[in-house]
């Protein structure tokens, strides 16, 4: 085996199961401005050679009630250690997995300073801009942790 043949196969990656609790863990120590979740319906990671952990995403009902329509799920969470491609992988295999148990729809936000290659380069698409601000209101007052700016909506 030549010697490039063998870097590239120690960086390969593949998509691996990952339980909630330990995706969980993963999101804590590597997102960049999200906390871990409450629940998903289910999560899926990428993996090295030696079988670490590169990263997970974690897959939910739509947080926006017009979204939740029983046919559509939203990548809620996807965190790296910075391998490379690890995030496309992430978002095609999610959407493989959605359209596997029946969902239609694939949807996920991004801060407009995430550039979006990462869900170009898994086939997603850019809708549009979204609405940001608190969701705090007198009725029901929330302590505001995730950031507050307009978001941009993908479809996979």
């Amino acid at each position: 085996m030549s010697a490039g043949l063998g870097c590239w196969l120690l960086n390969m990656l593949t998509v691996t199961p990952i339980n909630f609790a330990e995706a969980n863990a993963f999101v804590a120590q590597y997102h960049r401005h999200h906390k871990p979740m409450p629940g998903c319906k289910f999560c899926v990671a990428v993996s090295d050679a030696d079988g670490k952990v590169r990263g997970v995403a974690m897959i939910g009902r739509p947080v926006a009630r017009g979204s939740d329509n029983g046919w559509t799920l939203e990548v809620n969470r996807v965190a790296t250690d910075g391998a490379r491609n690890a995030c496309s992988m992430l978002y095609g295999a999610a959407w493989r997995a959605a359209k596997a148990l029946g969902y239609r729809k694939l949807i996920t936000y991004t801060l407009p300073e995430e550039g979006g290659a990462s869900l170009r380069a898994a086939g997603w698409k850019l809708i549009g801009e979204r609405g940001g601000g608190s969701w705090s209101c007198p009725s029901r007052p929330r302590v505001d942790t995730a950031p507050l700016q307009g978001k941009l909506l993908w479809q996979a």
